[in-house]
């Protein structure tokens, strides 16, 4: 049947034979659960951009990540996975809990070199500039599964379609794309490359956008952007 999910900035209609839950919907994209995870979301002055958001602001805090596992395992837990992907290196940081509290097997998607037996995306491209592929291991997605990718931020979309394209390639379908934190100022955009590249369909959701993220981080004396780009 046609299923319609409705976020804050945008409708996805998707084609999918699972039902969502109310745990899916009551998870509001800036909801009360958000709000309260993003006062542990400091942003730095990284990498040459003004506000870099630090996940190790929540990792650092027990209670915090394990809600916010919570939050992800609950929205999917009775809509048919069948395996959770993550993205290097936060991807694997938020992923397998993920995938374990939903006890599907996870999927790590890496740079090029980094394991055997793989298949390689196209090049994309992202707010630091354009990439090489990304790769999957050619045994770890079986044709009609469907696949959850977990990364812990989306602004251009640019890794994420990367590894859309990786899942199709082998068989598999997209439920969705999931991060802690959706820029809401690349939508737009986002939304005109994956038309573009035949992917509007699949769904983006995050948990906060950067209107909750105000939260500056306290520099050290002598503080240096010393961070290497992606």
């Amino acid at each position: 049947m046609k299923l319609n999910i409705t976020g804050t900035h945008r409708e996805h209609q998707i084609e999918n034979k699972y039902v969502m839950s109310g745990a899916t919907m009551k998870y509001e994209q800036d909801g009360e659960e958000a709000r309260e995870i993003a006062k542990v979301i400091p942003y730095f002055p990284f990498k040459n951009i003004p506000r870099f958001y630090d996940i190790g602001g929540f990792l650092s805090k027990p209670d915090v990540f394990q809600k916010i596992v919570d939050i992800f395992a609950s929205r999917y837990a009775d809509i048919g996975i069948d395996a959770v992907a993550g993205l290097d290196a936060r991807g694997f940081v938020l992923g397998p809990p993920i995938a374990l509290a939903l006890k599907k097997p996870f999927i790590m998607m890496r740079k090029k070199g980094k394991m055997p037996n793989t298949i390689e995306s196209p090049p994309y491209e992202t707010e630091y500039g354009k990439r090489s592929g990304i790769c999957v291991q050619r045994d770890s997605i079986n044709a009609g599964d469907r696949v959850l990718i977990i990364d812990d931020l989306v602004a251009t979309g640019g890794t994420l379609s990367a590894a859309i394209e990786l899942v199709k390639m082998l068989g598999g379908v997209v439920v969705e794309c999931a991060c802690v934190v959706e820029l809401k100022f690349f939508i737009p955009s986002r939304m005109k490359m994956y038309a573009k590249m035949g992917m509007a369909d699949v769904p983006i959701w995050g948990l906060i956008s950067e209107d909750l993220l105000t939260v500056e981080a306290t520099l050290p004396k002598g503080y240096i952007d010393d961070g290497e780009e992606h």
